[in-house]
């Protein structure tokens, strides 16, 4: 998880625990695109300390990624030098200096940014015509809300005391009109972790038109 200011931070080189509900199914998208072995090019777009880049290095992707945070590209560049991840910004015009690519990857990120829609415009820059976006972000529905609510979990689900925490809390509803307002078009959900209705997160996996 990353913000505008850089400021979240990391002091692990590990996978983090959302990852044990978001990776399987991101794998099974991959896997699902076929890609030839000289296109399995994939671009993250907040790459935190560089755990899930290695880990789709490893399962024969070539990873680029960037993100805000110091020190998670600290630690990124300790563990994984092989890796081509810089400390830049999803506001900045990335597809000029990176080119683009078949896959765009971002997990647990645009719930953290002020401009949402300029990560998928950068996204889309970054993106082949035909490319697939996949993109997770928590999980928001009335039903959830409501049981939160019932619960009395809504001050710790909502909280205001963590820094550089959510700002942006997405439906499937308002996160496909922020994907089709960047040119996205097949926008697809999944939702992971928990029963369907009250799911942690939801993974978007959308195209760029040709």
């Amino acid at each position: 998880m990353r913000t505008d200011e850089g400021g979240y931070g990391y002091s692990a080189a590990g996978l983090n625990g959302s990852h044990a509900w978001l990776l399987p199914t991101v794998d099974s998208v991959l896997s699902g695109l076929r890609l030839r072995k000289d296109r399995r090019r994939v671009f993250e777009l907040g790459c935190g300390n560089g755990a899930v880049a290695a880990h789709f290095t490893k399962h024969g992707y070539q990873v680029h990624g960037v993100d805000t945070s110091e020190e998670g590209i600290a630690i990124a560049k300790r563990h994984h030098p092989e890796i081509d991840l810089q400390k830049r910004s999803v506001y900045e015009p990335l597809a000029d200096d990176f080119g683009q690519f078949p896959v765009v990857l971002s997990l647990e990120v645009i719930e953290h940014l002020y401009f949402p829609r300029k990560l998928c415009q950068t996204a889309h820059d970054l993106l082949e015509p035909g490319g697939t976006l996949i993109l997770s972000t928590p999980y928001h529905s009335y039903l959830k809300n409501l049981a939160l609510a019932v619960t009395g979990r809504l001050d710790t689900h909502f909280t205001a005391l963590m820094d550089h925490g959510h700002i942006k809390f997405f439906s499937p509803r308002t996160l496909a009109e922020v994907l089709k307002e960047a040119g996205f078009a097949e926008i697809s959900f999944s939702r992971v972790g928990r029963i369907t209705p009250l799911a942690k997160s939801m993974i978007a996996v959308a195209r760029r038109r040709r």
